[in-house]
């Protein structure tokens, strides 16, 4: 358990990094949106090889597969449309537009986006007794753009930056949290349950990727956009295929 706590914190711990790396000067749009979008590859590929493939291989579990799938993206629907009421529509808006909503909204929505991807961590470590390298490196490339547009937005909004630095670590320790749970509560869980819970996550990823990272990272970036996705998706998919 604490080594899924730990796996947990450490993937979400690029979100300190990038609240620190505003801090210190803030990238190009350019720049972000195209590390937005290798990072949409990256877990775009972690969905479908390491959560949805590991899912369908247990044969009775396809059924649970796909419901868990849909039921993932319209959780995530009804949750970021809840959120988009409190201000925290743009909390990936890579131009640092101010956001209007409460330090509690900010963080539901940080929480939101992380703890699916957190929970498949401690998952994948319970199911495996290893880290999925590639689901790990795909968590600390997509937090990271995210931090920074979102840090952005927060110091426009006044912000203080130990204030920031507070909201980014308390996510941090939430996803370690979140990868502890997945590792003690689903342990001896059926298959089809933990069929169910891995498609669950990449619904809700799938669906944050494209209404969120996917469309920030074109308005800023363009057709390019399009390559840096190929770009991360095969570099994933080449992490995976030495893994095996």
């Amino acid at each position: 358990m604490v080594e899924a706590f730990l796996v947990g914190a450490l993937a979400a711990a690029t979100l300190v990094v990038g609240g620190l790396i505003v801090f210190i000067r803030k990238p190009a749009e350019r720049t972000l949106g195209l590390v937005m979008a290798f990072g949409a590859g990256v877990l775009v590929s972690a969905v479908a090889f390491e959560l949805v493939e590991e899912a369908t291989e247990t044969p009775g579990s396809a059924g649970a597969a796909f419901v868990g799938l849909f039921a993932g993206a319209i959780t995530f629907t009804l949750g970021d449309a809840a959120l988009a009421r409190y201000g925290v529509r743009h909390r990936k808006d890579i131009g640092g537009a101010p956001l209007e909503a409460s330090g509690l909204a900010i963080v539901l929505g940080a929480v939101l986006d992380g703890v699916p991807e957190s929970a498949v961590l401690g998952l994948t470590l319970l199911q495996t007794g290893n880290v999925s390298l590639s689901m790990f490196v795909a968590v600390l490339v997509s937090n990271l753009p995210e931090a920074i547009a979102a840090s952005s937005s927060l110091e426009s909004s006044g912000w203080s930056r130990r204030g920031i630095t507070v909201l980014w670590t308390a996510v941090a320790v939430v996803a370690g949290l979140s990868s502890a749970a997945g590792f003690v509560l689903l342990d001896g869980a059926t298959p089809q349950t933990l069929s169910f819970v891995l498609t669950f996550a990449g619904g809700a990823i799938l669906t944050m990727l494209a209404t969120t990272m996917m469309p920030e990272a074109f308005d800023h970036v363009g057709r390019p956009a399009g390559l840096a996705t190929v770009l991360g998706f095969a570099v994933a998919y080449g992490i995976d295929l030495i893994g095996r």
